[in-house]
């Protein structure tokens, strides 16, 4: 999130599901809107209800997922279709879901990386807008590899929102 302000991306509003998360009072430093709510003894369906009503009020047209890991649901989803984006931590469709950086060293992988994709339903799967690359180094670990891998998507999202955006 603090890549895509940074980069000059208009944000309507930051919203986290984690009262605490460091870039909310980042975000409010700058003077950007912000909603923290824990789904917590609300319930999901009341939860995303209350984000969605947040994210209209602000008058958000796209919704970027920044370090954003809960999965959202299908009428979520569908009340955003093709207004949703994401950024992983894998070269989509390898790696789905989480653990990325381990299962690439796992593997053998000498190449690794991350993917700006379209939500969808499905996990992970939606189209793909933009990938880079990262070399997997000998004797990287998780931790080592997702450093490299983060930079690679403070470069890579600001880009590729951008151009999503306009169209």
């Amino acid at each position: 999130m603090m890549a895509l302000v940074d980069a000059g991306i208009p944000v309507g509003l930051v919203a986290s599901d984690r009262p605490d998360a460091p870039g909310l009072a980042w975000a409010k430093d700058r003077g950007i809107a912000t909603i923290a709510l824990s789904p917590r003894g609300i319930g999901k369906a009341a939860y995303e209800a209350q984000v969605d009503a947040a994210l209209r009020e602000a008058g958000c047209e796209v919704v970027a997922l920044a370090g954003y890991m809960r999965l959202l649901s299908d009428a979520f989803v569908g009340r955003w279709r093709d207004r949703i984006v994401n950024i992983h931590p894998s070269l989509l469709p390898k790696y789905k879901g989480l653990d990325t950086h381990a299962r690439a060293i796992a593997a053998g992988d000498t190449v690794a990386g991350c993917s700006v994709h379209v939500v969808t339903e499905e996990l992970d799967a939606g189209a793909l807008l933009g990938q880079a690359e990262v070399p997997v180094l000998p004797g990287d670990g998780p931790d080592t590899l997702a450093a490299r891998v983060l930079e690679a998507e403070h470069r890579l999202y600001p880009r590729v929102l951008k151009e999503f955006a306009s169209r």
